[in-house]
């Protein structure tokens, strides 16, 4: 609840005067003050209390309550309770009432401008409408100064003089309470009102308040924005890290097949990539002797042309001989051919010649 209150009296409808008395209400007391004086000795956040004689109130359906949608069907809806264009005037939509309608307060926006950038230097946390803050179980009519405010739970919000009283009566479909002291306990009705706090906050649309630390709020969606897109990497970082972990065990158990496989003796396997290392090292001279060997039988191969083609090559690491599966057109060539590797200073071996239907097919060893 707020400490401080300054209850602007219906002379102010007339416009801004700082030299105007109005009533301040803190923890401090109670008393009339000029306005220019009351705002330079605020020093907490306070309500501004606007007369009701410079306010329109009504009842009426709204068609929505969605605020983009509510700002463009408000006008609409109390534009014939108005004797002015409703462009002129700040709407502010209050409670529900029990027929499903909206209590509706309509004032001048410039009047309402006026006063708020006269209060710049220490701008109102709340603006309220003195009648409005009666308390809402059932009709309440309190006599505020010299004049009566009309509220509670009715559709209207009204302030009339003593002569006036007897005719509103009458225009009422029953008779009132009236509520001319404050209950038990209470100092004054200023400060009885202030502690009820009933009614609906004016600082709606343009006029809502800003707080004073608030500026943070217009980086509210940027940052809500860049929070979801730190999400989404977050998310995304971990989905790709689980893919490239669940791909990386693939690999690794394609690769152990493959050495197993390759090397089927090792019945240990420690580290994987090391043992690789350390096989294709021990490899490294058997691989330069069937090198050798190939390079040397190869010019004898070629001598003999079409003649004579290799079916199948076997080189065997234990003995260091390369077998060759050939075939020829007739055991002459094979002749030439093992003659050739001789003179190339290789050792061969001739195994086993078979005469097929397109020439003859043999068995060479070299080396070993």
């Amino acid at each position: 609840m707020l400490e401080t209150w300054l209850f602007l009296p219906p002379e102010a409808a007339q416009g801004v005067d700082a030299d105007l008395a109005v009533r301040r209400v803190s923890a401090d007391g109670e008393g009339d003050v000029a306005f220019a004086t009351a705002l330079a000795e605020l020093t907490e956040p306070w309500c501004l209390v606007l007369p009701v004689e410079a306010v329109t109130v009504c009842a009426v359906s709204l068609p929505t309550l969605k605020p983009r949608w509510l700002r463009k069907a408000l006008p609409f809806a109390v534009e014939e309770w108005l004797a002015e264009e409703v462009e002129a005037f700040h709407l502010a939509v209050g409670e529900r009432l029990g027929d499903g309608r909206h209590r509706v307060f309509a004032l001048r926006r410039d009047w309402l401008r006026d006063w708020l950038q006269a209060c710049a230097a220490h701008p109102p946390r709340e603006i309220r409408v003195d009648a409005d803050l009666l308390p809402v179980d059932g009709p309440q009519l309190c006599r505020l100064g010299d004049r009566w405010l009309l509220g509670g739970d009715l559709p209207v919000r009204l302030a009339v003089e003593d002569a006036d009283l007897p005719v509103l009566q009458t225009l009422l479909p029953q008779p009132l309470p009236a509520c001319a002291t404050p209950p038990a306990g209470e100092a004054s009705p200023h400060r009885w009102l202030t502690r009820c706090a009933a009614g609906c906050n004016l600082a709606q649309g343009e006029f809502a308040v800003r707080e004073p630390a608030g500026d943070w709020r217009r980086w509210r969606l940027p940052a809500a924005a860049l929070g979801l897109c730190l999400l989404l990497q977050w998310g995304f970082g971990l989905a790709q890290a689980w893919q490239l972990r669940h791909a990386g065990q693939l690999n690794a158990k394609a690769s152990e097949q493959l050495y197993r496989a390759l090397f089927p003796a090792d019945r240990k396997l420690i580290n994987l990539r090391q043992q690789f290392d350390q096989h294709l090292a021990e490899g490294q001279g058997d691989r330069e002797g069937l090198l050798t060997l190939l390079g040397r039988a190869g010019p004898a191969l070629a001598a003999e042309g079409r003649q004579v083609s290799v079916q199948q090559l076997d080189f065997s690491l234990t003995r260091g001989d390369l077998a060759l599966q050939v075939q020829a057109p007739g055991f002459e060539a094979l002749d030439r051919l093992r003659q050739r590797l001789v003179e190339a200073g290789l050792v061969v071996r001739l195994g086993s010649a078979n005469r097929e239907e397109t020439g003859v097919s043999a068995r060479l060893v070299i080396g070993g």
